[in-house]
């Protein structure tokens, strides 16, 4: 198989804007941009053999330039939240865009979800594969030191898709970078995903507050509706009157993956109508489930409108503001260390 490259359309600055497609001998394609090094498409086949388009996403760069959606978009140079849109490192107090509540939610604004990144196109002894490199200047987002990060997107002939992460700076800062991408496992026409079945290697989230800032307490899943560690279906509970959910409006909570920073299986997911089931892996320390609950009568692909609940999303990531927890795994990149992690939603 080989990556075709193609023309998708030019940003608002006239900046030349593409796609790449990733095939395998299965029949399954990925289809990547290097607007936001995101993913727009992924075929799988489903219970019947037939191709299922699985993740939401627009069809236009005007689209993903002018809705705020962070469909299949790589997030940083923090993913999540940074409460009060600040933090303290190396005694160095440094400012961010306040955009959600009083927060800093994705490192908006001007995110790398919304740039143009460079795009490399090739293959290795795995599957296709198609890489993208940005460099994040010192001060961008409002963070220390230059960074230069790598993505690396492999489809595989085990029907995975492969994402690879790598960076490096000149000086210490935060990076947590993810994958956004909003799931559908019956198809990203297909509505509500309430009725999927979710199992998470996890036996505790991390507690939040109404704005979804981490408290810093752990708290056992146990006999609660965030309690995944069975099969279950996802709308279960997901409108009880539990304080979590209540104040998530669903599912939008970090979990505690039990794979100790190494990399395993940590979650899977079944679609209900056409039994593509979906199985996440990473070597990261939290994972976010988010069940879509802010979408609203959004303009989708294939001239479908997107709904409340229509996407579930898998975001493995550092917890949310580590910055100000000493409990929780630190997303501080040292000085010329590198970072390197790697996740992949694998299709059986």
């Amino acid at each position: 198989m080989s990556v075709v490259r193609g023309l998708f359309g030019q940003t608002k600055d006239g900046t030349d804007v593409f796609l790449y497609s990733l095939t395998n001998s299965h029949g399954m394609k990925a289809v990547i941009t290097n607007l936001g090094a995101r993913l727009v498409r992924l075929y799988a086949p489903d219970k019947d053999g037939n191709l299922k388009d699985v993740v939401l996403g627009n069809d236009t760069v005007q689209d993903y330039e002018n809705i705020e959606n962070f469909y299949g978009a790589t997030v940083g140079r923090n993913a999540n939240r940074i409460a009060g849109a600040e933090f303290c490192l190396d005694g160095v107090t440094y400012s961010l865009a306040v955009n959600d509540n009083k927060n800093n939610l994705h490192s908006n604004p001007n995110g790398y979800h919304v740039r143009v990144w460079e795009a490399n196109l090739g293959d290795n002894e795995l599957g296709d594969s198609v890489s993208f490199s940005l460099f994040s200047p010192d001060g961008d987002q409002g963070y220390p030191g230059n960074l230069d990060i790598s993505i690396t997107y492999t489809l595989t002939e085990e029907n995975a898709l492969m994402i690879h992460y790598k960076a490096m700076g000149d000086q210490n800062t935060i990076v947590n970078l993810t994958n956004h991408s909003f799931f559908n496992l019956n198809g990203h026409e297909s509505g509500s995903i309430i009725n999927h079945q979710v199992w998470i290697n996890a036996d505790y989230f991390t507690k939040a507050d109404a704005e979804s800032i981490p408290t810093g307490e752990l708290v056992a899943v146990k006999d609660t509706p965030m309690d995944f560690t069975t099969l279950r279906r996802v709308g279960d509970a997901i409108d009880s009157n539990y304080e979590a959910v209540v104040l998530g409006k669903g599912y939008d909570h970090n979990w505690v993956l039990n794979n100790q920073e190494e990399y395993e299986l940590v979650a899977r997911a079944i679609g209900d109508q056409s039994g593509i089931e979906m199985e996440v892996y990473t070597d990261l320390p939290g994972m976010q489930l988010y069940t879509g609950n802010f979408i609203d009568h959004e303009a989708g692909k294939d001239g479908v409108t997107y709904e409340k609940r229509d996407g579930i999303c898998f975001e493995t990531q550092y917890f949310p503001d580590a910055i100000h927890h000493s409990n929780f795994v630190s997303p501080v990149l040292k000085a010329r260390d590198e970072y390197e992690t790697t996740t992949v939603y694998k299709f059986c």
